[in-house]
């Protein structure tokens, strides 16, 4: 039993399993259809307003809305589907339901809306060819690169700094992503996206959420990670949030506007949840969309007071829908599925092959967070999305890899916990592990991906604190001075200790950097990673100012050092077949491991271009054609002091090493061909 009603669920899907993809407002020149999935309803009420006003609250009575609704009884048809046409385009006109059942109706917006009002209490029809910027329908992606780059980002984030030299009404808006220029003394936003190289921007949530009075001040601030109406776009970042269409062209004008600029677009979904468990969903159909244990009580798994119940049938198409919509009608390039751990194997590995079908392999990119906050209750037949069933799914779904994070640059939660760079002890075998993405047949971990393909490479995201100042907290203790900082400038403490450009810190972060960049598998870097991001120690910034959030544009002045070693090691990710394989035996390109001694590791890695189906280079292809380097030599020293390494036979040049990347120095080796690697450095070359 949930809400009042009792049903079994095989039962429900076996009966009103509806497999079309036709529910919600549709309308053109030839008219509109409402339709709604309803299995428990006895009767439901059309209510059509001509604005999207809503007074009083949600309380189950439309008489309370401003206007007079004009009501319409919908028509019962199979498997539980409701219907109601109209002869006339009824484009831009608002709308709800009331769903009766049991005698007792409710009110509800329509969860399969394309449209909504501001703050997303009333649907909206909307003749989604009326809402394309001039073009859309002839915009593409751009073409796929050696290499993904991913650009973890937040729309308010993006632009809200006044450096950014974006017009104020743009500030913090989709339109700040359609400036191919800021007129400013150095570049910001598109035009400092475009000179970084990266090939795809993540988005943090921008499906309409509940966090935000969307016709409220620009203060207000929120990740996004509260869902309402899961195929509307967010209002506030709109510059009209009560025209329905407005955030849906504006928002067509970013994807349009990134691709332009040759960057690929991941949208961030979150169908683990909702807001709560009072959502139109539930309003359409008591209990059915959500997880509730044995005793009645709702499962909590996502930590947010509800879990979507994926894995039944009608759960499972509305989430497959829905991102088949998103990539259809706005072109997004990839998903990002937060707590995918509460989504199953089964739906996940449907929606690869779904999109796969539509698009092609591999054009859409897919991966997610393979945890979940608590424990949740998972259909009979089905197997979560965990980083222990990996396996189970398809090789083209990813997942973040907390491992090398954590490996790297120590324990996400407690600062005080150090990883490899920044003084953690005994890390150097996982850290060989972490190079070819835990594929190391020798060592037994709990990850056991089929390939590095699945693997995303990271040491930050919006969780949890930057990595600027996980390693200054580390590094240098809670005050985030220490004493040679004392002495040049005084005492430093609070918000101030992490403006501090920290000789060590900046050490720990090229290196951190030249790491997890020379891993198989994907990247993915958190904006403003690149130039010393800072949130002034706060971890969980999802609701804080937008001033703490905001990416601070003059900071890719303050940190171009920092921003150009980023750059340079993009550049050369993108030639080097030997790192960005993601093929099945991409780990066996990695030989000669060895651990030197506490806080120093090298490899080699075979960089020659495409491998026969033996698992060695192709005859055609011995030199790749991308670097001209059949091999590698990378070096990890996290060490205070620098480093002597012996150097493999042959002729090397180096391309990159503590101070710069992608930069072509010709090796000064030592006695005994050895190489001096600097104190808290990487060092990459390349075999000519």
């Amino acid at each position: 039993m949930a809400n009042g009603i009792c049903f079994d669920v095989k039962e429900i899907d076996r009966l009103y399993h509806y497999q079309g993809r036709d529910l919600g407002c549709f309308c053109s020149e030839k008219g509109t259809v409402f339709k709604v999935w309803s299995p428990f309803a006895d009767r439901i009420e059309l209510h059509l307003y001509r604005n999207g006003n809503l007074d009083g609250g949600l309380d189950g009575n439309p008489d309370r809305s401003f206007g007079n609704p004009c009501a319409f009884e919908m028509k019962l048809l199979e498997k539980g589907v409701w219907e109601r046409k109209f002869p006339e385009n009824l484009h831009g006109t608002f709308y709800d339901y009331t769903v009766w059942i049991g005698g007792c109706g409710r009110r509800t917006a329509d969860p399969y809306a394309f449209a909504c009002s501001c703050n997303g209490h009333r649907s909206m029809a909307v003749d989604l060819s009326l809402t394309d910027p001039e073009g859309f329908r002839k915009d593409t992606a751009p073409p796929q690169e050696n290499e993904q780059i991913i650009y973890e980002l937040h729309v308010k984030d993006f632009s809200y700094d006044k450096d950014s030299g974006v017009l104020e009404e743009y500030r913090g808006k989709y339109k700040a992503f359609t400036l191919s220029g800021t007129n400013g003394e150095y570049p910001t936003c598109m035009e400092y996206l475009k000179r970084l190289g990266i090939t795809h921007v993540h988005l943090l949530p921008v499906f309409d959420y509940s966090a935000l009075d969307e016709a409220g001040g620009e203060k207000q601030y929120n990740w996004g990670y509260d869902p309402m109406n899961f195929n509307v776009p967010e209002g506030s970042y709109s510059t009209d949030p009560f025209d329905g269409t407005v955030r849906i062209r504006e928002f067509k004008e970013m994807v349009q506007a990134l691709h332009k600029n040759g960057i690929r677009v991941v949208m961030d979904v979150v169908y683990n949840h909702t807001y709560s468990e009072d959502s139109w969903l539930d309003r359409m159909a008591p209990g059915y969309y959500y997880r509730h244990w044995e005793d009645g009580t709702p499962s909590d798994g996502s930590a947010c007071g509800n879990d979507i119940a994926a894995g039944r049938a009608m759960v499972d198409n509305y989430i497959v829908n829905s991102v088949l919509y998103w990539a259809e009608e706005y072109h997004i390039d990839g998903f990002r599925f937060d707590l995918m751990g509460l989504l199953t194997v089964e739906l996940m590995n449907r929606i690869r092959r779904e999109l796969d079908g539509r698009f092609g392999k591999g054009e859409k990119l897919l991966y997610g967070e393979p945890w979940r906050a608590k424990e949740s209750p998972m259909e009979e037949g089905t197997m979560a999305s965990l980083k222990s069933n990996v396996s189970h799914l398809d090789e083209g779904i990813s997942v973040f890899c907390d491992d090398t994070r954590d490996v790297i640059k120590g324990h996400v939660f407690y600062e005080e916990i150090p990883g490899f760079v920044n003084g953690g002890r005994h890390l150097e075998k996982k850290l060989l592990c972490a190079v070819t993405g835990w594929r190391r047949k020798d060592m037994q971990t709990e990850f056991n991906p089929k390939s590095c393909a699945q693997v995303i490479n990271y040491v930050s995201a919006h969780d949890n604190f930057t990595l600027w100042d996980k390693l200054v907290l580390s590094m240098h203790g809670g005050n985030g001075c220490n004493n040679e900082y004392r002495k040049e400038r005084g005492p430093v403490s609070g918000a101030e200790a992490f403006k501090v450009k920290y000789k060590d810190v900046l050490a720990a972060n090229k290196l951190t950097a030249f790491i997890y960049f020379t891993c198989q598998g994907h990247l993915f870097l958190q904006a403003g990673e690149e130039f010393g991001r800072t949130k002034f120690g706060d971890s969980n910034s999802f609701r804080s100012h937008p001033e703490v959030n905001m990416l601070r544009w003059h900071q890719t002045v303050e940190f171009s050092d920092l921003v150009s070693y980023y750059r340079g090691m993009i550049r050369l990710r993108k030639r080097l077949p030997g790192l960005y394989d993601k093929s099945a035996d991409a780990a066996e390109r990695i030989t000669g491991e060895r651990i030197h001694g506490e806080g120093l590791v090298s490899f080699l890695v075979d960089n020659r271009g495409k491998r026969d189906e033996a698992g060695g280079a192709s005859s055609d292809d011995l030199v790749s054609e991308k670097s001209g380097y059949q091999q590698l030599f990378i070096v990890y020293n996290a060490r205070k002091t620098e480093a002597d390494v012996e150097l493999p036979p042959g002729e090397w040049v180096v391309l990159a090493d503590g101070t710069q990347a992608d930069c072509l120095k010709n090796v000064r080796s030592g006695h005994n061909r050895r190489v001096r690697v600097e104190a808290c450095s990487g060092l990459m070359l390349g075999k000519l």
